[in-house]
């Protein structure tokens, strides 16, 4: 018998949608900085639209880009939801001194295989570390798995913060999350199971993008990693 159908197994399955990509960041890092997004690429939403479940209940951090990302969606045949809280600790990592630097330059500056901006213990000057952005997630998370638990969430959220939640799903193996590529508009999904006693996740599929048949939309990857060419 599978967990889901044992009785007394409340399931609580996550849809994470990582906002558009953001176009007018100049090469620049812009972390909590509230930047707007492009929605134009309606193939896109049209395709995340098909796959996300009905009658879910939605969040999305403070962050204009998330609202803007859901807006598309619903724009896209998605029946629009009665309410869509704001949660600020689902915001990204506020990256502090280091949102505005170039991001070429800035990851040319770090150690070679860095996957992240910094070790996550490492906080930003004047911000956070990935640590401090793991545990206002992982709080966030565990308060929501309270209060709607049993349903179908969809939040939209940030790169940082959906690699949190993976990490929090991994057991709190926090620097494994981060090998994760999240592209912009991707769902990962992490089911969560509560019986008396005992909790555990399952990761059924992480970085979907349910319109990659068609390289036409290969824009949704956004450099922003390792990856980014060193400049000259």
């Amino acid at each position: 018998m599978a967990a889901e159908d044992k009785p007394n197994v409340v399931t609580t399955r996550w849809w994470w949608v990582r906002h558009a990509p953001v176009r007018n960041d100049g090469g620049n890092i812009y972390g909590q900085s509230d930047l707007p997004c492009d929605t134009s690429d309606t193939y896109v939403f049209n395709a995340v639209a098909k796959v996300l479940p009905r009658k879910a209940v939605w969040y999305s951090s403070n962050l204009m880009r998330t609202h803007q990302t859901a807006e598309a969606i619903w724009a896209a045949g998605y029946p629009k939801p009665a309410s869509m809280p704001w949660e600020a600790d689902l915001a990204e990592q506020n990256l502090g001194k280091w949102q505005g630097m170039n991001r070429a330059q800035f990851i040319a500056s770090r150690p070679v295989g860095s996957s992240w901006f910094a070790d996550i213990n490492e906080p930003a000057p004047g911000g956070e570390s990935f640590m401090d952005l793991y545990n206002r997630t992982r709080r966030t998370i565990e308060r929501i798995n309270s209060e709607a638990g049993g349903q179908d969430i969809i939040a939209v959220a940030h790169g940082g913060t959906i690699k949190a939640a993976i990490g929090l799903a991994l057991e709190g193996q926090v620097e494994r999350a981060l090998s994760f590529d999240i592209d912009n508009v991707s769902i990962t999904r992490l089911d969560y199971f509560s019986s008396p006693g005992r909790s555990v996740w399952r990761l059924p599929m992480v970085n979907q993008q349910p319109w990659i048949a068609d390289d036409a939309h290969a824009e949704m990857h956004q450099l922003a990693g390792p990856e980014v060419k060193k400049l000259a």
